[in-house]
């Protein structure tokens, strides 16, 4: 029988593509697959799991599909591309936790959800886009296509031009409830997908889906704060994190607490767009109550959580 501990882990949309240069369907399912047996690790050692994913690289090739389609069929809305990709990521992970805990000998159901994250309508990001979302664009010309559809482009670093879009706080998640009730009866639940699909209520409370992203780490935050998880993982490209990353002095960190976290967010030593995002969603969690967060790799999991490895976070 599991225990009633509950593990919410966190995988990047990157993680599921193992070599940018072969990004087709069928080496994803490798990809996912491999993530699937690290997370199959955690269950046969009794943990009931809850599954978030990214969602970046999925979304930015069906915003290319739109780009070549356009001619022939209507492009497609930033809230129903969020939920495709919840679908199809949410589909391919299901079924290979779904295989693989067949293979090990336990039965238990797997169930996708796809999730609605709830964000203020009067917050300021919607007046501030700024989280780049599809390709690059060469020329200004390419740009102002877009600009002309009612899409903000900005010049990117010297990269190019490129789309951005706002990325809102999430307040609320709308199918919390439900995820609950599958987790309580022992579903392994795949859920709140690229941050959820943002949404707003209208003035008359109604729901209405947002042209915005949310932040993956912050939405499963507050997941596993909405279902008081016992432990909130988030699966990365490292096995630890560290102080002084990819410097001489670099330094790994095995157990910090959030004041350590906190102080070294304010030093700088972890990168906006990389591990900043990660440690400020632990935070938040350990803020709100959490016990304990675990960040490591996949295939790290098994180990860490025997305390072989990964870097801990806890309260003060």
């Amino acid at each position: 029988m599991p225990s009633a501990k509950t593990a919410v882990i966190a995988i990047g949309g990157n993680s599921l593509i193992l070599d940018k240069k072969r990004p087709e369907v069928e080496h994803q399912w490798e990809a996912v697959y491999e993530t699937s047996r690290h997370i199959v690790q955690m269950i046969k050692a009794g943990w009931r799991m809850v599954i978030t994913h990214g969602n970046g690289p999925q979304v930015g090739f069906i915003l290319r599909r739109n780009e070549l389609a356009s001619p022939e069929v209507h492009t497609t809305p930033m809230d129903v591309i969020g939920a495709d990709t919840q679908g199809s990521i949410g589909y391919m992970l299901q079924q290979a936790i779904s295989n693989c805990l067949r293979s090990e000998g336990i039965r238990r159901d797997v169930a996708t959800v796809v999730t609605q994250t709830l964000v203020d309508r009067n917050d300021p990001a919607f007046g501030d886009p700024n989280k780049p979302i599809g390709g690059f664009m060469d020329t200004w010309e390419e740009a102002k296509k877009f600009v002309d559809d009612g899409w903000t482009v900005v010049e990117d670093a010297g990269r190019g031009y490129r789309r951005v879009v706002p990325s809102p706080i999430p307040i609320e998640i709308v199918e919390l409830d439900a995820i609950n009730s599958l987790v309580l009866n022992d579903f392994v639940v795949i859920c709140v997908g690229g941050g959820g699909i943002p949404v707003i209520r209208d003035e008359n409370g109604y729901l209405k889906g947002v042209p915005a992203v949310i932040d993956k780490d912050r939405g499963t935050s507050l997941l596993a704060t909405g279902l008081k998880a016992d432990l909130f993982v988030i699966s990365t490209a490292v096995e630890k994190v560290a102080l002084n990353f990819n410097k001489p002095n670099q330094q790994w960190l095995d157990r910090i607490t959030a004041s350590e976290a906190r102080k070294y967010l304010a030093e700088g030593h972890f990168a906006p767009g990389s591990m900043y995002p990660k440690i400020e969603a632990v935070l938040q969690f350990l803020e709100r109550g959490g016990p304990k967060a675990l960040v490591t790799n996949p295939e790290s999991i098994a180990r860490a959580l025997r305390g072989e490895t990964g870097t801990v976070i806890v309260p003060d």
